[in-house]
């Protein structure tokens, strides 16, 4: 797990904040019913078709009014908030207490403390080679090995002195 450097909460608490980092947010198409489960009667879920959109947010803070921190978001899908739409949080993992915290208790989010394991990892695949058109059709073709960089990215939920896996992703990196 990465260590994390932290804030005091108390000091943070108003707004306007500023986070500054990297982050990556993947839409779904998730089916309306599922989503229901996670948002409340109270407001009304944007579907077409039987589906709305949903999928994560997944961030690495570099500043922030709680330091260094990661933060993963599923979203259930989209509500109608009148005048506008918004992006329903189903739940939030946060590698940062205070965050978490400050999450619960004044923003009302389902923030939940997590561990975030990241490393680069690179995959040799061999593939073949396309500039010998006529050879690849006859079979007799060659292939090409190359490298791919990727980022495995492994999230777990921690409560109490207990750690469940949440989530794997592995994303592609330019990293070299």
């Amino acid at each position: 797990m990465d260590a994390v450097e932290t804030k005091s909460a108390t000091v943070f608490l108003k707004p306007p904040w500023l986070f500054k980092g990297s982050a990556l947010y993947q839409l779904h198409l998730v089916k309306a019913a599922t989503a229901r489960t996670f948002i409340p009667k109270e407001f009304r879920l944007v579907e077409a078709f039987g589906y709305t959109l949903g999928g994560f947010f997944l961030a690495q803070y570099e500043d922030s009014p709680f330091g260094v921190f990661d933060e993963l978001v599923v979203i259930a899908g989209i509500v109608w908030n009148p005048p506008t739409s918004c992006a329903w949080a189903a739940r939030v993992l946060v590698n940062n207490h205070d965050a978490c915290l400050h999450g619960r208790k004044d923003v009302g989010l389902p923030s939940h403390y997590a561990g975030f394991s990241k490393r680069i990892a690179a995959i040799t695949e061999k593939r073949r080679d396309t500039s010998s058109g006529f050879l690849n059709r006859v079979g007799v073709g060659s292939f090409v090995r190359s490298t791919i960089k990727h980022l495995d990215i492994q999230v777990s939920e921690i409560k109490d002195s207990s750690e469940a896996e949440f989530c794997s992703m592995r994303l592609p990196t330019s990293a070299s």
